[in-house]
């Protein structure tokens, strides 16, 4: 597995991380059994950073992953500010305290090798005191580095003034391409790891589903199909399921023929430099395997890169929900 070092961390993390959303649940039932054998298959392909959260599963997902043997070399990720007891205007320095000693307890260590703001409201990472707090928490020990997640490239753009920032995971895809033009940049100037999540659009850029395709009612691809439960952008990154399926279709016709099609997206991702990581959830071993070998795909042409950008301009960003 081929490395990049994640910003000012100074961590060598593996090209393709491995996103635990789905040990909490989020996509249908898991049981113990597969969740460890995700786990295993994550060791055993040199997938060493896994990202997490306090409220996957209601604390499943760190659970689930404090007990599973690690190497040494394993970095875990988890996030905090979404939970009941924070969002969406609770937010105290205290309250993110026990919020981070919580995760630390469920995932076993004393000392959390990152954490990252959850999406925390603009106006929250606007006044900035939330920033102080977190660079209070690294000087008393309880977090290593801390970084944010975030859903706009507005909400990027604030992190990344912060001098404490280490890691900036941003929702990046062939559906959500305006981050390469200025946050991309200024992350690489800042020394902050971009860390992607959703690069296959929650399973769409797979290219496996149509529009007869049915979720679990568990599934947030089911219950937050239009937002209802939380921001639209994080599920199918904004796309109506229906046109998404057509406009993987019309992507399968630009992707190179040998390379399947999850591969061709997750090496579009790869061949932005500034990019540490891409977090990609799986529900079984071997889609963890397929993730994997993107790594080892050649680089896209420069052409066919700049046929994208327009593709994307012209056909997917007006269908974007949610913002970007």
């Amino acid at each position: 597995m081929k490395t990049r070092r994640l910003g000012k961390t100074g961590y060598q993390v593996s090209e393709i991380g491995l996103g635990c959303w789905q040990l909490g649940e989020a996509f249908g039932p898991v049981n113990d059994q597969t969740a460890d054998d995700i786990l295993k298959a994550a060791v055993d392909t040199g997938v060493n950073f896994w990202d997490t959260a306090d409220v996957y599963g209601n604390g499943q997902s760190e659970r689930r992953i404090g007990a599973h043997a690690k190497p040494a070399d394993v970095r875990i990720a988890t996030k905090l500010g979404r939970s009941g007891a924070l969002f969406p205007d609770k937010y105290t320095k205290d309250g993110v305290r026990e919020s981070l000693r919580g995760s630390a307890e469920r995932l076993g260590v004393q000392t959390l090798d990152l954490a990252q703001l959850h999406c925390v409201p603009t106006d929250v990472l606007r006044d900035g005191a939330i920033f102080g707090w977190m660079d209070e928490l690294k000087a008393e020990g309880l977090v290593k580095h801390w970084g944010a997640s975030v859903e706009t490239i507005e909400e990027g753009m604030i992190c990344l003034e912060q001098p404490g920032c280490a890691t900036l995971q941003i929702i990046f895809n062939l559906f959500r391409q305006d981050a390469a033009k200025e946050l991309l940049p200024k992350a690489a100037e800042k020394d902050v790891g971009i860390i992607v999540r959703l690069p296959l659009a929650s399973g769409l850029l797979s290219g496996k589903y149509d529009k007869n395709t049915r979720f679990d009612p568990s599934d947030h691809r089911n219950f937050n199909r239009d937002g209802q439960a939380f921001s639209v952008g994080e599920t199918f990154s904004g796309i109506p399921f229906g046109r998404g399926v057509e406009l993987v279709a019309e992507l399968k016709g630009l992707s190179p023929e040998a390379m399947p099609m999850s591969q061709f997206a997750l090496r579009w991702i790869l061949d932005h430099p500034e990019v540490s990581t891409i977090i990609a959830g799986v529900s079984k071993p071997e889609q963890l395997t397929n993730n994997v070998a993107a790594s080892e795909q050649k680089s896209l042409f420069p052409a066919l890169m700049g046929r994208l950008t327009e593709w994307y301009e012209k056909h997917v960003k007006p269908e974007i929900r949610g913002g970007v």
